[in-house]
């Protein structure tokens, strides 16, 4: 039974908002690091990726779409990708990281104090590329929860990039936000699990970041992109409305 955890999910290969959230001391100090996908997908994947490993055996990994998506494309399958930085972003990968993309688990089962026992996925239990939203109708969710196990109490998602809580069919929801790319506000979105959960924002330095990624990585519009997704320049209300029609509505 795992005291603490922090869930960190949808870095996009921002470095310097996940080195934000990882000098956080909840962080630093957590029995184990959840990462629930989307992690490389952005204009620092290398770096990233990186950083990551070297957390060593407390990470437990979790794939996202973006993740899956960059390991087809460097396959050579056609690709349904729709942001232009993530081909580029595949095409930056070494062999060992498309490996370690490639090898994660869609979800992970772990018991957790106050919680029980807890299922961390990207999007959905049972698809990567699924939307569940904080509104989303019960009958939504009595669907996505189809064939789970009776023992899982907690079900933590991602894919979204907003963070919410929320009680469905007697399930706890927690959805943590997006390290990298925020909707609705700016900062670095994480949650922290044990034996309650806190949904927390590292704020730091946007200008510098956004600065700092221009500067570091090859993608010739990484500028612009930092800009605006770092700025959380698209708003809840604007993703809900754009995410409602995927949800069923």
């Amino acid at each position: 039974m795992w005291k603490s955890v922090a869930v960190l999910s949808d870095i996009h290969g921002v470095l310097p908002a996940l080195d934000a959230v990882l000098a956080e001391p909840e962080v630093a100090s957590a029995d184990r690091i959840v990462l629930t996908g989307d992690l490389a997908a952005g204009p620092q994947p290398v770096e990233v990726l990186d950083r990551l490993v070297a957390l060593g055996d407390r990470v437990v990994w979790v794939r996202g779409n973006a993740d899956r998506e960059l390991v087809e494309h460097r396959a050579g399958k056609e690709s349904t990708i729709r942001d232009p930085i993530a081909p580029w972003a595949a095409e930056q990968l070494r062999d060992d990281q498309l490996e370690l993309l490639a090898g994660m688990p869609e979800s992970v089962t772990l018991p957790v104090t106050g919680l029980g026992s807890v299922l961390f996925c990207h999007a959905t239990p049972r698809d990567d590329e699924e939307v569940v939203l904080v509104d989303s109708r019960l009958e939504r969710w009595a669907e996505v929860f189809a064939g789970l196990p009776d023992e899982v109490e907690t079900v933590v998602c991602g894919h979204t990039h907003m963070p919410y809580v929320r009680l469905a069919h007697r399930r706890l929801v927690v959805n943590p936000g997006s390290v990298g790319m925020p909707y609705g506000r700016s900062g670095a979105h994480w949650a922290l699990l044990g034996p309650g959960v806190q949904l927390r924002r590292t704020a730091y330095d946007i200008e510098a970041a956004c600065v700092r990624v221009a500067g570091e990585s090859g993608y010739a519009e990484a500028g612009a992109w930092a800009d605006y997704y770092l700025h959380s320049r698209a708003g809840d209300a604007e993703a809900l409305g754009v995410f409602g029609a995927r949800d069923g509505r």
